[in-house]
């Protein structure tokens, strides 16, 4: 059972012990990340994310690296588009260690000039890499097809032009404008104690002045269409369908719909395109959401000369979901969401992040008895409905990278389905 506390300042610390467990996972996570920047910001929340490993006023970078490796542990940072996490796995005894050095690396990061301009290299490398992934890129460019000109269209690393000219006074403004207590979550779960971790916090971040962070740019969804012909051995193909947000009452129904097209070997899209046809060697469909919008995301991987059959089929399975879903499908859908929500529970680390998430979306953490009752109440009807919705309103965005001058275009895409 989980416990939350949360302080004066508004700063929230929720944990769940899992007995048995020699080990913890504990997190701070800020409820800034991509969607938050200005334009002029875009990749500064994962610039900073980097920033936080290369030493703060009491701790050189090597110095973080070896008290937590010290220990036999394992420390780590991410950022999304809603969120940046500085998280460490580590035995019981050192959990106050952990939460120490993350303190230090969110609350005193030192911006020396010199690491700047290693990390900013390292940073650059890296959009580097992924631009030279044709099965990464292509999600950058369709999540900017499906929201143009906005925060939550812009990449999370940022232009190279961008992140070749942030200096520290960029990244303290950041800090400054979106590192408040009420804006942070200290998550933990396995071998933890929550009066120690309340304690310990209270020392941390409890002087801490309240911020008040101005809003996100509200999402709008557009039927966008990026298309980069270039020859490469693959024409990637990525669909986007206008989905449900975080607190939308679809949101389940959406996720269960997606994992019928495409979510594993069972999975229409899979036995249609790969198993039938031969197209592809990678499909999948999934369902994510945010704040405000949400999509369900399909992807496939072909040659230029079947991309036009690749994106024919995908609209018609889109079509047929329509008229002859099951109810076995819609149960297997179902099982599968649960298992993978029951495995995750296995692991600390997910726990924690879950209890992060929910914290941020909700204000609470839901039972785990709430949400697969939310799973269960999902049937037949509610999936029919639901994929009616989708091929009537034929709200799409597409991204094709590759061999891909024959692919239909994103309207004769939007007209076959809402044919």
């Amino acid at each position: 059972m989980h416990r939350l506390t949360t302080l004066p300042n508004g700063f929230r610390i929720v944990s769940e012990p899992m007995p048995g467990l020699a080990s913890a996972s504990v997190g701070i996570w800020v409820t800034a990340g991509a969607r938050h920047e200005r334009a002029e910001e875009n990749g500064i929340a994962h610039f900073l994310e980097h920033m936080a490993f290369k030493g703060t006023a009491r701790r050189s970078a090597l110095q973080i690296a070896e008290e937590i490796e010290d220990v036999g542990g394992y420390i780590n940072a991410y950022t999304s588009r809603e969120m940046t996490a500085y998280y460490a796995r580590v035995l019981e005894n050192d959990v106050p260690l952990a939460l120490d050095v993350i303190a230090d690396i969110v609350l005193n990061p030192a911006f020396d000039a010199r690491e700047i301009e290693v990390e900013r290299h390292v940073i650059l490398q890296e959009i580097g890499q992924a631009l030279d992934t044709p099965d990464d890129v292509i999600f950058d460019w369709l999540q900017e097809a499906a929201y143009p000109e906005q925060a939550l269209g812009r990449p999370i690393l940022g232009p190279s032009g961008q992140i070749s000219r942030y200096d520290a006074g960029d990244l303290r403004g950041f800090v400054g404008g979106h590192y408040g207590p009420g804006q942070m979550i200290l998550a933990a779960s396995g071998a933890v104690h929550h009066d120690k971790l309340v304690a310990l916090a209270e020392t941390l971040f409890g002087q801490l002045p309240a911020l008040t962070m101005p809003a996100a740019e509200p999402a709008r969804f557009h039927c966008g269409e990026r298309r980069e012909v270039k020859t490469l051995e693959q024409a990637h193909f990525a669909l986007a369908i206008e989905g449900p947000a975080y607190r939308d009452p679809d949101l389940f129904t959406a996720q269960i719909y997606a994992s019928v097209l495409g979510g594993g070997m069972s999975s229409r899209l899979f036995q249609k395109l790969r198993e039938e046809r031969g197209l592809c060697y990678t499909t999948f469909a999934q369902a994510g959401a945010h704040e405000d919008t949400g999509s369900i995301t399909i992807y496939a991987g072909t040659g230029a000369e079947d991309v036009a059959a690749l994106a024919n089929l995908t609209i018609d399975e889109l079509r047929r979901a329509t008229e002859d879903m099951t109810e076995a499908e819609v149960a297997r859908a179902r099982t599968q969401m649960k298992a993978g929500l029951l495995m995750g529970l296995e692991s600390p680390s997910s726990r924690a992040e879950r209890l992060a998430r929910l914290l941020s979306i909700w204000g609470r953490v839901p039972s785990l008895s709430e949400t697969i009752d939310k799973i269960d109440a999902v049937d037949l009807p509610a999936i029919h409905a639901y994929a009616e919705r989708v091929a009537s309103e034929a709200r799409l965005s597409a991204a094709l990278y590759g061999p891909v001058s024959a692919a239909p275009s994103l309207e004769a895409l939007r007209e076959r389905l809402a044919a």
